[in-house]
């Protein structure tokens, strides 16, 4: 054989033993809906709105039936999502607004899931909303581990699906045509097209891509497409009065909508639709057989902007709504896709929350260990292993609002504690094996069990001078 040839052949087999080396971790895809309840998908139970992909994905992978989110409201739900910790110990415990834009940064010296991935190698990206630092800020996704942004930054700017701006990584990408003046141009479509223009760009590498979209959040609106007329004339509606585009519009206020409970349908199936073309941009790449796609919710369905969380059966007859700590508020849909590794149509009651999704991803992308987590990796149970799989102690939840709220889960025994600010907060306990809809205090009637939980709740919660919570 002459050299040439043999080279040819060297350098054949080296790039194919490269192209094996890429497929050894496989990409990872997290999609996190906004305000999305329980009961919103069909694989959990709903009957009038339409997610065919979504369910499609639950019926080819695992879906969680038991799994909770960081907390019942946004910024501290994803910050203990980001740094795999609860919120008795995650940096960011409320929805704390700055001026002129933006929230209470993750500090610098917090690690977060993406800053493990990007320095194993992967390509990291986020589109969609952050809300945990703005882009001058040590919190900013640049610094928390993301190559590539584009979305809102700010939480607050979220309320509004035509909004003036977006944020693409420092840059500020004014929106013509919005301005709060008119519905130009839908902030949802553009941030889209930047998640599936990041697959193409990074195909050839292991990539981490992070899509908390802000549907189906508030306010309700959204263009008058395919996705609205397939409800438009399907429901009784009750019109809602709103903040309105124009002269006296205002960032947090919610739009009129003539018809809340067509467009919050439209919302959901508009996002499923959008799962769908991420698969499909998958697939037509022949990426997805190397890549764990998981979705699922910030908090709990929300009651804002018309919405009518009721009609829809949206926490699926769970107590609670969006900042609740009842189960209502804080647990989630939670499906995983993981070809040849997780088997399809599989259900899982793994008790666990969004800070097991840190050590979970790190094992699956060999990205190391963590410098602290509150989780737990559920890798033996996305392989069928539940043997090998570790069980939690407990799971504990905070809230910073409405006199603030602790909660804790042991087995099947849960304890609200409400007005925690007061000094003489109010104990709520349920037994969710006999009583999942939390209808029955029992309180009064089992002191003793009051008393152990209140304890772990002492050990679970570390104060804060950012987020105070206890006197």
């Amino acid at each position: 054989m002459k050299k040439p040839a043999l080279f040819a052949l060297f350098f054949a087999l080296g790039s194919i033993a490269i192209a094996q080396r890429k497929t050894d971790r496989p990409n990872i895809v997290f999609i996190m809906a906004d305000d999305l309840g329980y009961g919103d998908l069909g694989a959990y139970g709903q009957q009038i709105i339409e997610t065919k992909h979504l369910d499609a994905l639950a019926k080819e992978g695992m879906r969680f039936d038991n799994f909770y989110a960081g907390t019942s409201v946004c910024a501290p739900s994803r910050s203990a999502l980001m740094t795999g910790q609860h919120t008795g110990h995650t940096p960011v415990r409320g929805n704390k607004e700055l001026e002129p834009e933006g929230q209470l940064p993750l500090a610098d010296s917090v690690q977060t899931i993406a800053m493990l991935l990007q320095k194993a190698g992967y390509a990291t990206g986020a589109f969609g909303k952050w809300g945990l630092g703005m882009v001058d800020t040590y919190g900013s996704p640049r610094n928390k581990g993301f190559d590539e942004f584009y979305g809102y930054n700010c939480q607050r700017q979220s309320h509004r699906y035509y909004p003036t701006h977006l944020w693409h990584n420092q840059e500020r990408i004014e929106l013509e045509g919005n301005g709060l003046l008119a519905k130009g141009q839908y902030a949802p479509e553009l941030i889209q097209e930047k998640a599936l223009e990041f697959i193409d760009n990074n195909k050839d590498k292991p990539f981490f891509l992070y899509v908390p979209t802000v549907l189906p959040h508030a306010e309700l609106s959204g263009p008058n497409d395919q996705y609205y007329e397939q409800y438009a004339n399907k429901f009784e509606e009750k019109a809602h009065k709103g903040n309105d585009y124009g002269l006296k519009a205002t960032i947090p206020g919610y739009a009129s909508v003539a018809k809340p409970r067509a467009t919050y349908a439209s919302m959901v199936s508009r996002m499923d639709a959008q799962v769908g073309q991420i698969i499909a941009k998958l697939k037509d790449l022949s990426l997805l057989d190397n890549t764990i796609i998981v979705f699922t919710s910030d908090n709990g369905a929300h009651r804002e902007g018309g919405a009518d969380p009721d009609f829809f059966n949206s926490s699926a007859g769970l107590r609670g709504y969006k900042r609740d700590l009842y189960e209502g508020g804080v647990k989630t849909p939670f499906i995983v896709y993981w070809q040849g590794k997780v088997a399809p149509g599989t259900t899982s009651n793994y008790l666990g929350a969004f800070w097991d999704v840190l050590p979970t991803l790190a094992e699956v992308a060999k990205a190391g260990k963590p410098q602290y987590t509150d989780g737990l990796s559920f890798v033996p149970t996305l392989l069928g292993k539940p043997k090998k799989q570790k069980q939690h102690d407990y799971l504990y939840w905070e809230f910073h609002e409405d006199g603030g709220r602790q909660a804790v889960r042991q087995g099947h025994w849960k304890l609200i504690l409400q007005k925690v600010r007061s000094g003489n907060p109010v104990a709520e306990l349920y037994n969710l094996k006999q009583d999942p809809k939390e209808q029955n205090n029992l309180a009064t009637s089992n002191a003793k069990k009051v008393e152990e939980l209140r304890k772990i709740i002492a050990k679970a919660h570390v104060e804060t001078i950012d987020f105070p919570l206890v006197r």
